[in-house]
C-alpha cells in the first residue's frame, strides 16, 4: 500500500521531492525540506517526519537532537504529484535550528531582508522558562514561588487576574487593560503548563468546535 503511495509521487533528477510543513492547528507555515523515498516511507510508517539532507547526503529525523519532534496529521499531495504538504503537530512550538517558531522569521521590506520575532515564539520560551524554573527552582523567582505552592494556587490567580482584567476593561483604559489581560495570558499558560498541557491543547479544541459548527 505504501510502495503504491509512494510511486505515484513525481521525484525529481535527483530523487526528491519538495515538502511544506504546516501547523495543524494555527495553519502556519514552519518550514520546507527535501524528502526521497525512503524517508517520505518512514514518514508515514512512524507518523514523524523524516526528511533527506541534500548538503549532509543522509536522511534526517526532525527534532531528534532537540526534541521538538513533528507528529504527522495528514499528508499532502498538489495537483502534479510533485509537492507535498504535510500537516503537523510541533511538539515543542519551534520548527526552525535558530529557535524560531516557523524558518519564515524574516520578511522583505522596502528591498530589504527585516527579521522579526513571530508572536508564537514566545509560547515555547514561556514554557521552557516553566520547565527550568520546576526543575531547577531559584529562590528569587516568581514561577518557582507559584509553582511551590501547588496547582490550586496556580488556578486561583487566574481568578485574580481575570476580575482585574474586567476591572482594568471597565476603565476603558487601554494600556491598563493589556497589561492585566498580560498577566491573565502567562497565569493561563502556567495553568496548562501544570496539567501537562500546551496552547496547542486549546488550538486543537477550537479547531474541533469550528469541524462541529461546519457540519452542525
Amino acid at each position: 500500500m505504501i510502495g503504491n503511495i509512494i510511486s505515484s509521487i513525481k521525484f525529481d533528477s535527483s530523487g526528491l521531492v519538495p515538502a511544506i510543513v504546516q501547523d495543524c492547528y494555527t495553519l502556519e507555515v514552519l518550514m520546507m525540506a527535501y524528502m526521497n523515498e525512503e524517508s517520505l516511507k518512514k514518514t508515514i510508517e512512524t507518523n514523524e517526519t523524516w526528511f533527506y539532507s541534500r548538503s549532509r547526503q543522509c536522511l534526517w529525523h526532525k527534532g531528534e537532537t532537540s526534541g521538538h519532534i513533528q507528529k504527522v496529521k495528514e499528508i499532502r499531495v498538489d495537483c502534479d504529484q510533485d509537492t507535498l504538504l504535510l500537516l503537523v503537530e510541533q511538539v515543542g512550538g519551534i520548527a526552525c535550528h535558530t529557535g524560531n517558531r516557523s524558518c519564515f522569521y524574516r520578511k522583505i521590506v522596502n528591498n530589504e531582508l527585516v527579521e522579526e520575532k513571530l508572536r508564537d515564539a514566545i509560547l515555547p520560551y514561556l514554557f521552557s522558562t516553566f520547565e527550568s524554573r520546576s526543575k531547577n527552582p531559584t529562590p528569587n523567582s516568581y514561577v518557582s514561588k507559584l509553582l511551590k505552592k501547588g496547582k490550586s494556587r496556580v488556578l486561583q490567580k487566574i481568578g485574580e487576574e481575570a476580575v482585574e482584567t474586567i476591572i482594568a476593561g471597565m476603565k476603558e483604559n487601554k494600556d491598563e487593560f493589556i497589561y492585566e489581560i498580560t498577566d491573565l495570558y502567562f497565569h493561563m499558560a502556567l495553568s496548562l503548563y501544570t496539567f501537562g498541557l500546551s496552547f496547542d491543547n486549546i488550538y486543537e479544541e477550537l479547531n474541533k468546535r469550528r469541524k462541529e459548527e461546519k457540519n452542525g
